[in-house]
């Protein structure tokens, strides 16, 4: 592996690498290591914004009237240099962020495999031809690019989802403004850094890090910026969505998510425990699709319960650079502190704690952002660990008697984002597909798998009920021209 560290990362515009105006910068920290500082970013301000929402703006119409196949050569480049740089992206990513080494591969490496399909999709048709009723004239619909797209996004996937915003967002015509994570701005520059060895346009991309109060909600209120693609905290996106719609800016939201797994009486419990586990545990739970609410049919719930504690109590903790390393830190000290607040808020109100819910002793564990993997049992609808996100490592046990009981329960949250169930009935399954009320549902699968090919995007209040990834992101990276032609 090779280390980077302490190099300062600048911001990116206009095709060339800028210090900020403000001429600050701020480390960003190993979760697993506190006093490691991994690189220092740039603390921006409105000019630096500024200055690369104007050369987006220069860079648009040239960019918008190129080939769909000439803009995919630029993407597949892209590609390459990502691919070319996996380990080194990786590496950077579990030091900055805390997810295990391999966990980093994979996501780098489902980055690698967006921009390669979204150079392919600039070969797709972009409208269809239809029927006028002027026998003399032709009809048909095209699409235009939005112009300069806003794209801001968390710090838990500092890879993928950044890249599934910004290789649809070029590949149909547009130009970029890039806001990272500041948590995971060194990541986001490595990216950057991909590129820009890719030899994109100048201004085509631009990248700008800095505090969402100044740099997120510089580009919510900028006039040159047509559209913004978010995603992130339910709370943060209703102010993204109410301040593009103010002037009128085109907006996607992908939010929080309450994620149900059913458990049903006939459900194979090997299978559902390991999934349960792995789409509730992995990534510390740091997921939006992750596993929260484990809704489980009484007649195997004590057995379930007994399975699960099993295998989460040889669940080992550690840096994700570490081999023998199942489940790294939080990403932060608050967003530890965040889930130490709900484990404690859950124990107030009447849930039993059957394992975790503290940070844990050992000695090499001190200097990082640790919590133990949770479980609680008796968690009843109303309560606060029921109903909101903690994205961590906490799982809720709940009863029911009936799969009609535990839809309805799957169901009582304001989040509809992901849910899975484990059964053999078909009737079941088909019951669950029909009555979910979530924009990704699993059969006999953890709740956190998102294939890159496939729409994803949640209902209620999990998203803006647009769809991201696969053919379904021209929907919102476009706008629908429709042409009469009469000789």
């Amino acid at each position: 592996m090779n280390t980077i560290s302490n190099r300062t990362f600048l911001n990116y515009i206009g095709g060339q690498w800028i210090a900020s105006v403000s001429n600050e910068t701020e480390g960003s920290i190993n979760p697993a290591s506190r006093h490691e500082t991994v690189g220092f970013v740039q603390k921006s301000v409105q000019a630096d914004l500024d200055q690369a929402a104007a050369a987006a703006k220069q860079a648009s119409r040239a960019w918008g009237r190129l080939s769909g196949a000439a803009r995919g050569e630029w993407l597949y480049k892209a590609a390459n240099a990502l691919e070319r740089r996996l380990e080194e992206v990786a590496e950077m990513m579990t030091r900055e962020m805390g997810k295990t080494y391999p966990e980093a591969k994979g996501e780098t490496a489902r980055g690698v495999a967006i921009l390669r399909y979204y150079a392919g999709e600039g070969m797709r048709r972009v409208g269809d031809v239809i029927p006028s009723t002027d026998s003399e004239g032709l009809m048909f619909t095209t699409r235009d690019p939005l112009g300069v797209v806003g794209v801001i996004t968390p710090w838990n996937f500092p890879v993928a989802i950044p890249v599934w915003k910004i290789a649809p967002a070029l590949i149909y015509g547009n130009t970029v403004v890039f806001k990272p994570a500041q948590e995971t701005a060194v990541t986001a520059a490595l990216v950057m850094e991909c590129f820009h060895e890719a030899g994109l346009p100048a201004g085509v991309v631009n990248m700008v890090t800095g505090r969402g109060t100044v740099i997120g909600q510089g580009i919510i209120d900028h006039p040159d910026i047509q559209a913004i693609t978010f995603t992130g905290s339910d709370k943060v996106g209703k102010q993204v969505g109410l301040g593009a719609l103010k002037r009128g800016a085109k907006y996607q939201l992908e939010m929080g998510g309450k994620n149900p797994v059913i458990v049903a009486a006939d459900a194979d419990l090997d299978l559902a425990v390991e999934a349960t586990i792995s789409g509730g545990l992995r990534s510390t739970g740091q997921k939006c699709t992750a596993t929260s609410r484990v809704i489980i049919h009484a007649e195997v719930y004590e057995v379930f319960k007994r399975k699960l504690l099993d295998k989460v109590n040889t669940i080992q903790l550690g840096s994700g650079l570490d081999g023998s390393t199942w489940m790294g830190p939080c990403a932060s000290q608050s967003q530890l502190d965040t889930v130490l607040g709900y484990i404690e808020q859950g124990k107030q109100e009447g849930a039993v704690l059957l394992c975790g819910g503290k940070k844990p002793a050992a000695a090499q564990l001190q200097d990082g952002f640790y919590v133990e993997p949770t479980v609680f049992d008796g968690v009843s609808r109303e309560m606060t660990i029921a109903q909101e996100e903690i994205f961590g490592p906490v799982l809720a046990l709940m009863k029911v008697d009936s799969l009609e009981e535990a839809i309805e329960l799957a169901n009582d949250v304001k989040f509809g984002l992901s849910a899975s169930i484990f059964t053999r009935d078909i009737g079941s399954m088909l019951s669950f597909i029909r009555e979910m009320d979530a924009g990704l549902v699993r059969v006999n699968a953890e709740s956190a798998g998102v294939e890159l090919q496939a729409p994803f995007g949640g209902m209620k209040q999990s998203s803006s009920h647009s769809r991201e990834q696969g053919q379904a992101a021209i929907e919102f990276f476009t706008s629908i021209k429709t042409v009469f032609v009469k000789g």
